[in-house]
């Protein structure tokens, strides 16, 4: 930490359903979140059937069609390659129980959904599997997400990032409240060498002021978001995803700011050290000071 910030900040790009079942566009994803600046691109594991109940699928064709949104388990370990050759870590978020098995070879962390934050089951799952979980809390009360902290501690959890989330596609700035981070830190910083907890932020707003707002007033520690490529994915309509060039400057943006923070020290940069000369001399107040004045092995000439 330096000035009150965190300059080891995670930046996520979240896939979701934006990848049409398509590996060559998962590989794209993977190579652009890379190329601006990402330390993560996370994925989706689910099967329709295993994520709405029978009588939904039953009455509802909206809710069938997704199964065309489906990850292919097949993709995983090519997935998994393309990141490692990008450098990026691959991760992804498990919707059924027997996901987490089939993500454990590949992905560098868990990531459980704030509709999956009840089920204590799943919770139980990514824990028991020694990697480090993410947790949205989008929709959650305070004891609600205790009892996950709870379940994923007891369950042998020892890195753990909170997201702060709000729930709507895409969230209003005035929704986003991202004083919640500072909540949650207050409440869930834990002193405890077993248990590692961060925070950060979840974010459908799609504002660049929303990021900056997190990062440097709420000290988010990671930050994740919803990317699609060039706006033909199934879930870009909604309005809640970035494309890559527009979150890429913010990304680079953060990352340059954190260059200023310095030491704290007060003393001349060597960057204004040349301009020293140049104050108004104390004995009439007149610009440059009398030695340089004088000076006849000097140039007086300034750029401004």
């Amino acid at each position: 930490m330096q000035g009150g910030q965190c300059t080891a900040i995670k930046f996520v790009a979240e896939v979701a359903s934006n990848h049409n079942r398509d590996l060559e566009r998962c590989f794209r994803f993977i190579d652009t979140a890379a190329e601006i600046g990402c330390d993560a691109v996370k994925f989706q594991l689910f099967r329709v059937e295993k994520l709405f109940a029978p009588e939904i699928l039953e009455r509802s064709e909206e809710h069938r069609r997704r199964k065309n949104w489906e990850l292919p388990v097949e993709f995983l370990p090519k997935l998994h390659k393309r990141c490692m050759d990008a450098g990026i870590q691959f991760a992804c978020t498990p919707f059924y129980l027997e996901a987490v098995d089939e993500l454990m070879p590949y992905v560098s962390f868990y990531k459980i959904a704030s509709y999956e934050l009840l089920w204590k089951d799943l919770l139980t799952a990514c824990a028991q599997t020694g990697k480090p979980v993410a947790l949205s809390t989008g929709m959650a009360t305070l004891e609600e997400i205790r009892e996950a902290v709870d379940t994923l501690h007891g369950a042998g959890c020892t890195d753990l990032t909170l997201l702060h989330c709000v729930s709507a596609y895409p969230t209003p700035v005035n929704e986003c409240n991202l004083a919640a981070i500072e909540a949650l830190r207050n409440k869930f910083k834990i002193q405890n060498s077993k248990l590692k907890i961060r925070f950060g932020w979840s974010d459908h707003s799609v504002t660049p002021a929303v990021i900056y707002r997190a990062v440097h007033r709420w000290q988010a520690e990671l930050v994740e978001f919803h990317m699609d490529l060039e706006g033909k994915g199934e879930e870009f309509s909604a309005g809640h995803c970035w494309l890559p060039r527009k979150i890429g400057e913010v990304i680079q943006s953060i990352r340059q700011g954190f260059n200023a923070d310095g030491n704290g020290s007060k003393k001349v940069s060597e960057a204004e050290a040349a301009d020293r000369e140049w104050r108004a001399d104390p004995g009439d107040g007149l610009r440059p000071m009398k030695e340089l004045r004088s000076s006849e092995n000097k140039k007086l000439a300034k750029p401004y």
